[in-house]
């Protein structure tokens, strides 16, 4: 599902990647850890499209995306690939369920496929109560929870997490990372979580240790 080569990345004199060689499975949930600074964020942002290598080749689920032009790669991430951040970065002049469809919109879903789609995954989260609140209304493990749906609201292959329970309390941080589990079972989506928790790196397939710009053997 996701194939990296030799992955290289520096900004100016500091190389933070190193030739990174990573193959994730399909269904598969891996934790990357290590100290601050060790290139973490660098890689899942690169897989995610969301930067490019200065070296080296990415494919997701058989697609070199890092041959891809802008327009064809914004239209890739938006379709395949899902982002979970530590802040859920809701648009706060939205509702719940107007969050959630705003990457389908993106990719011109019709409203009511959206919509209908939208409020399939709220009540997964358990959160369909909330879907009209917005998010000033909705306490950090809720606006968590839309944020995970608004991942997921495209189908992607992918899902991409940086620190997703970083500012969660530790019982909202629990649920969350059993609500992973019971994600990729139901969808077979394939989970990268950047993580400090070692609670969730413990329970994810494979964890990784990264160091200096490497994994550590």
């Amino acid at each position: 599902m996701i194939e990296t080569r030799q992955i290289c990345k520096s900004y100016g004199t500091l190389q933070v990647l190193k030739g990174i060689d990573l193959d994730v499975a399909r269904g598969e949930i891996i934790s990357v850890v290590g100290a601050s600074g060790a290139g973490k964020t660098t890689l899942l942002q690169i897989i995610g499209t969301l930067d490019r290598p200065d070296s080296g080749t990415v494919k997701l689920d058989g697609t070199l995306v890092n041959g891809l032009r802008d327009r064809e790669l914004a239209r890739f991430r938006n379709r395949h690939i899902g982002f979970i951040f530590q802040f859920h970065h809701l648009l706060p002049e939205f509702s719940a369920l107007e969050n959630v469809c705003m990457p389908a919109f993106i990719a011109r879903t019709p409203r009511r496929t959206a919509e209908t789609r939208a409020m399939e995954l709220l009540e997964v989260m358990g959160v369909s109560h909330r879907s009209h609140h917005k998010p000033s209304e909705l306490s950090g493990g809720e606006a968590q929870r839309i944020a995970v749906a608004r991942a997921l609201i495209n189908q992607p292959s992918v899902v991409l997490a940086d620190e997703p329970s970083g500012n969660l309390d530790s019982q909202n941080a629990q649920d969350l990372h059993t609500l992973f589990f019971s994600l990729r079972d139901m969808y077979r989506q394939t989970f990268v979580i950047v993580t400090h928790n070692e609670a969730l790196a413990d329970l994810s397939d494979r964890k990784l240790v990264m160091k200096d710009g490497l994994f550590q053997v």
